[in-house]
């Protein structure tokens, strides 16, 4: 009788999965990944994930668990915890949520009640599910009024996000995006939220990782609490993140567990304090800063070959396209599926103010963490740029589509994430 856990490996036990992860290997090693809510985790972050920490339950917190054999798991996440405050200056940190999502829920639970009045940014203007929509938790359970952009500037309307405060009085002001390429005026909405007595929140879980590198302002002075996620710009593992003032810790962790969550996942919880690791090395902030290089490189591309870039640039990681600006009858979800095909991944993504459907829409959305995770920089970012743009002007001519997947194959095998 054998002893222990199995020694065997993924393909002795499934084949069907090991064949199948090796597929998505050689998927990511062979396109470009333009994923703006994506990245490539570290050798060092990947091994901790997958550790033997995910044999460990540990339902509370560091010092105060309702499981014994915690005494390592509580090293590793007070680790994580203070990594984490150091490295975004916060007074406190929650390292236990799943996700982005979670984290948002928790702090919701924290601060107000069914019902209360949240004033969010507009799902198809730029902001996340979590800020309100119809069909997320956030919307069902909470009065949401959606804020959006000035409809030339494309720009967030601040003095519209003052008025809306002081007519509906909401509890919490949440302020932070999944599709706006512009930085956030945060002291703007620190003063609009003391106007009317409203909590201030930032979800920062696209642009973390430009905080971490110091390439944006930081969040943190200004807000009463962040969440964020660890998988995005900041290359960590998958998982939440919950900033905060002393005051909110122990509301915060309460609504985390149990409120929110139950069991914190240890290997995630080691890979996170991975992260924070890394990004606090000179060679990260490097990373940081060829981000933003390379989103704009690939957004003045972008417009020199004549498409239309949301709100006229970036400032940050993302790039929005209007296909439109190619022809009036191009999709975002039809760009997107040929710019796969041919060996560059991003997706589909609402502009402001479509009139198309969320699964249709008329843009298409970029980011240029993983690009820039592989090593491309400026002149390989305008070199994409002019290859996607080149694709969809040219779709219908299929020798040229052939000819242009040819030269994305080639330009993503030299820089491939992990490569042999």
């Amino acid at each position: 009788m054998s002893k222990g856990a199995s020694q065997k490996n993924l393909k002795e036990i499934d084949n069907t999965i090991a064949s199948l992860i090796e597929k998505d290997l050689e998927r990511q090693n062979s396109h470009i990944h333009l994923i703006a809510s994506e990245n490539f985790a570290s050798k060092a972050v990947m091994e901790a994930s997958g550790s033997v920490l995910t044999n460990k339950y540990s339902e509370g917190f560091p010092g105060r668990r309702y499981y014994e054999g915690c005494q390592v798991v509580d090293e590793i996440e007070q680790l994580a915890i203070d990594r984490a405050c150091d490295l975004f200056g916060s007074e406190h940190a929650n390292v236990q949520p799943h996700s982005g999502s979670s984290a948002n829920l928790a702090v919701y639970l924290a601060l107000i009640n069914p019902g209360d009045t949240v004033l969010g940014m507009s799902l198809d203007q730029g902001g996340h599910l979590t800020h309100g929509s119809a069909v997320n938790f956030s919307g069902i359970l909470y009065n949401f009024i959606s804020y959006g952009l000035d409809e030339e500037t494309e720009l967030i309307d601040m003095d519209s996000v003052e008025r809306l405060a002081i007519k509906h009085k909401p509890k919490i002001i949440m302020a932070g995006y999944s599709s706006y390429s512009q930085n956030l005026e945060y002291k703007r909405f620190r003063e609009i939220a003391d106007k009317v007595g409203a909590y201030l929140i930032v979800d920062a879980a696209h642009f973390i990782g430009l905080v971490a590198g110091k390439v944006v302002e930081n969040p943190t002075p200004y807000a009463d609490i962040v969440t964020a996620t660890t998988h995005k710009a900041l290359r960590g593992p998958r998982g939440g993140l919950i900033l905060c003032k002393e005051e909110f810790s122990k509301v915060i962790d309460k609504n985390i567990f149990p409120g929110a969550q139950g069991g914190a996942l240890n290997n995630q919880i080691a890979a996170k304090a991975v992260c924070f690791a890394e990004a606090q090395t000179k060679e990260y902030e490097a990373y940081a800063k060829q981000i933003l290089k390379n989103a704009q490189a690939l957004s003045v591309s972008f417009s020199n070959e004549g498409l239309r870039v949301v709100s006229g640039g970036t400032e940050n990681h993302l790039v929005l396209v209007d296909t439109r600006s190619v022809d009036d009858q191009l999709t975002g979800k039809d760009a997107g599926i040929l710019l796969d095909q041919v060996g560059i991944t991003l997706n589909r993504n609402a502009v402001p103010f479509d009139p198309r459907s969320p699964f249709i829409t008329s843009g298409i959305r970029m980011g240029t963490p993983p690009a820039t995770t592989c090593g491309m920089k400026e002149n390989e970012m305008t070199l994409v740029g002019r290859l996607i743009s080149d694709t969809l002007k040219n779709r219908e001519d299929a020798k040229k589509v052939s000819d242009l997947k040819e030269e994305i194959h080639n330009l993503a095998l030299s820089f491939q994430p992990y490569g042999k």
